[in-house]
């Protein structure tokens, strides 16, 4: 009998741990594990259904998984880094609960693989530009003058802005995109923005901080880019609105400009129609929108 109980104990207690699942995306990255002996998979495909289907069979026992994106590269230093060696599977678990905590991951909810594996990869862009974005900032330095941060300075602008940018908006689902062209490599961040019953802002925190710390990074370094928005609400026409970043502000765009960004593609330059229920028009005020420039 108290063998039993130890036994039940156990299996609850199973279900009071965490676990995490390092998850090999694509088929590059896959063959580049089988250079470990370790890593006994062979076939990519077969290896996925069987991620999915132990995925499952710990959601059936009321077990919560993270899923993380395992880079091999970055595995291999890690295990350099820390002097593990990488071809047991000890070291891969070590590696697994690093990413947890530091890594693109995502909690598995039930959902399909193939809807899971798009959206890590999304995550991992994402943290991939706040990171560039961020190192971009910090390298800029403070005023020689008067000490100011730039990169700090510049967040804090790009901050206030985004709060009258949503604070102007209609009620709704507010879909914001930023772009910045003139920084060593092109930056695109993305922000979703709902409005709750009693009408508060509800953002994702770490779509908000990426998408501030691009926006602060064009603002900073004057670049060419731009922010438009797209807010959608049930029973009546979508909007579509924007601003190109001018100086250390924004400049709000002529109806057309956002009609032609909207309705030509961007690789051929062809027109394409554009889409029914759609209202292209000019954003409203949010107070000081155009940039002064550096002051210092």
């Amino acid at each position: 009998m108290a063998h039993t109980d130890h036994q039940t104990m156990r299996h609850v207690l199973r279900r009071e741990i965490a676990g995490t699942i390092g998850l090999l995306t694509d088929e590059h990255d896959f063959r580049a594990m089988r250079h470990y002996r370790s890593f006994t998979f062979d076939d990519h495909t077969i290896y996925l259904q069987q991620i999915e289907a132990l995925l499952k069979t710990r959601a059936s026992q009321g077990s919560h998984t993270t899923v993380a994106l395992f880079d091999p590269q970055e595995y291999a230093e890690f295990c350099a880094d820390t002097g593990l060696d990488p071809d047991i599977p000890s070291s891969r678990t070590r590696y697994t609960a690093e990413l947890a905590t530091t890594g693109p991951s995502l909690p598995y909810d039930g959902q399909p693989l193939a809807d899971l594996v798009p959206d890590l990869i999304d995550e991992a862009v994402r943290q991939a530009t706040w990171e560039y974005a961020s190192t971009l900032l910090t390298r800029l330095g403070a005023c020689a003058t008067c000490g100011e941060d730039f990169g700090r300075a510049a967040f804090a602008r790009a901050s206030s802005l985004l709060v009258r940018i949503l604070d102007t908006a209609r009620p709704g689902h507010r879909h914001l995109v930023c772009s910045v062209s003139g920084t060593p490599e092109a930056l695109v961040a993305v922000l979703h923005a709902d409005e709750d019953a009693k009408g508060t802002t509800e953002l994702d925190e770490a779509e908000a901080l990426e998408f501030t710390t691009v926006l602060a990074l064009g603002l900073a370094t004057q670049s060419t880019g731009g922010l438009v928005m797209r807010t959608s609400t049930p029973g009546t026409t979508d909007t579509i609105y924007g601003w190109r970043l001018r100086g250390d502000g924004l400049e709000p765009l002529t109806a057309g400009e956002v009609f032609d960004a909207y309705c030509t593609d961007i690789e051929s330059g062809d027109l394409i129609s554009p889409e029914s229920n759609v209202d292209y028009t000019v954003p409203p005020d949010i107070g000081e929108t155009r940039g002064r420039g550096h002051t210092h």
